[in-house]
C-alpha cells in the first residue's frame, strides 16, 4: 500500500470517530446531527481510500492472508456501517468500528509482510464473498450487542449521562440487532451451502475447523432468533449468544489462518 494514501485513511478513521464519540461526553450535543454528519462524511472517505488502496494493492484480486483479510474485513465492516446509518441513527457504532478499521489498516500496510492473492475460480470466490458479507454482517450486530449491553447496564444502574441520550433508543438498537442477526444468518446459511456446493473435501485438512466452528456459530445464532421469535428472548441473554457465536465464527475464519500463517508458517487459502 502506499503509505501516504494508508495514513490519510487511518487520520480519517479517527477523526470520524473522534467526531462521533464528542456527544457521548456531552460535548456538543446540540449539534450531534451535525457532527454525526460530519463524521460519516469523513468516514465515508476512508472507507472509499481504503477500499482503493486494496484493489490498488491486489489488482482486484481477493488476498485472503491473515492480516490482508483482516483488513479488507474491516473495510467492508465500515462500508456496511455507513449504509446501515442511511436508515437508521446508530452513528455510535462508528466510534467501536471505525478506530478498529484503522488499526487493521495500519497493522495491514506497515506491519504485515507483503503477500500475494492466491488465484481462486468464480465459485470460489463467490463462496468467499458470501462468507465476507456474513462475516462482515455479524461482526456489526456484534458490535451493537456490545451497545445493547452498556445502554442497559447505565439504565439499570440509572447512571443518566449525557452520553446515554447520545446513543440511539434502546428499543431501536435491540430491533436493529435482531435485524442484522437475521441478515447474517441467511447468509451464514448461504456460505455453508456454497462451501458444500463448491469446496472441495471440506471436511479435509485445514477446512475441518473452519467447517465445524462455522456450523456451530450458525447453531448459535440459529437458536437466537428461534428464542427471540418463540420466547421473546432480549437483553442480556441476546448479547451473551450474540458475541459467543461471533467469537466461535472469528474462530472458524480467523483462528486457523492465524495457527497456520504466523504460528506454523504455512500458506493457506
Amino acid at each position: 500500500m502506499l503509505p501516504a494514501l494508508s495514513i490519510f485513511a487511518i487520520v480519517c478513521y479517527l477523526l470520524a470517530s473522534g467526531l462521533l464519540a464528542r456527544p457521548l461526553f456531552g460535548a456538543g450535543a446540540t449539534t450531534s446531527g451535525a457532527l454525526a454528519r460530519s463524521a460519516l462524511a469523513i468516514a465515508t472517505v476512508a472507507v472509499l481510500v481504503h477500499a482503493a488502496e486494496l484493489l490498488a494493492m491486489h489488482r482486484g484480486a481477493l488476498d485472503l492472508h491473515f492480516f490482508a483479510a483482516l483488513s479488507l474485513v474491516a473495510c467492508v465492516v465500515s462500508a456496511l456501517t455507513l449504509l446501515v446509518n442511511l436508515t437508521r441513527p446508530v452513528a455510535a457504532l462508528g466510534v467501536i468500528v471505525f478506530p478498529l478499521s484503522a488499526l487493521l489498516l495500519w497493522v495491514d500496510a506497515f506491519l504485515a509482510p507483503p503477500t500475494a492473492p492466491i488465484a481462486m475460480d468464480w465459485h470460489i470466490k463467490l463462496h468467499v464473498t458470501v462468507a465476507l458479507l456474513a462475516f462482515s454482517v455479524l461482526s456489526i450486530a456484534a458490535a451493537m450487542a456490545i451497545l445493547l449491553a452498556i445502554q442497559e447496564r447505565a439504565l439499570r444502574h440509572r447512571q443518566l449521562g449525557p452520553w446515554l441520550s447520545a446513543l440511539p433508543p434502546l428499543t431501536l438498537t435491540e430491533s436493529l440487532l435482531f435485524r442484522l442477526i437475521g441478515a447474517g444468518f441467511v447468509l451464514l446459511t448461504l456460505t455453508l451451502l456454497t462451501g458444500t456446493l463448491f469446496v472441495d473435501n471440506l471436511f479435509g485438512q485445514h477446512l475441518m475447523h473452519k467447517t465445524v466452528l462455522s456450523i456451530i456459530a450458525w447453531l448459535v445464532f440459529g437458536a437466537l432468533l428461534y428464542g427471540r421469535w418463540r420466547y421473546g428472548w432480549r437483553g442480556r441473554s441476546a448479547v451473551n449468544l450474540t458475541l459467543i457465536g461471533m467469537g466461535v465464527l472469528a474462530l472458524a475464519f480467523f483462528g486457523s489462518k492465524f495457527v497456520l500463517e504466523l504460528i506454523l508458517h504455512r500458506a493457506v487459502d
